[in-house]
């Protein structure tokens, strides 16, 4: 059980990688550092906004599986 929920664990971390470099493709090195190329709000819509709920849904996956695996697999001292 402990192997499959390892695995779980690795594609989640993988595919949340994957969904966090698309989502930064196109971004300038100063937005990194908190510039950006225009003063207006942009709002997320169509693709983008999925792609952004994907990677809500996956790391909260992740923690969650993370954290569940710690709970169980964890031997007591």
């Amino acid at each position: 059980m402990q192997t499959y929920m390892n695995l779980a664990q690795i594609v989640i971390a993988i595919a949340l990688t994957a969904v966090i470099m698309l989502q930064t493709k196109g971004a300038a090195l100063g937005g990194v550092f908190g510039r950006s190329d225009s003063a207006v709000y942009k709002t997320r819509r169509g693709i983008e906004k999925t792609v952004f709920n994907v990677t809500i849904g996956l790391s909260v996956a992740f923690f969650m599986l993370a954290m569940l695996n710690v709970m169980v697999f964890v031997p007591q001292q």
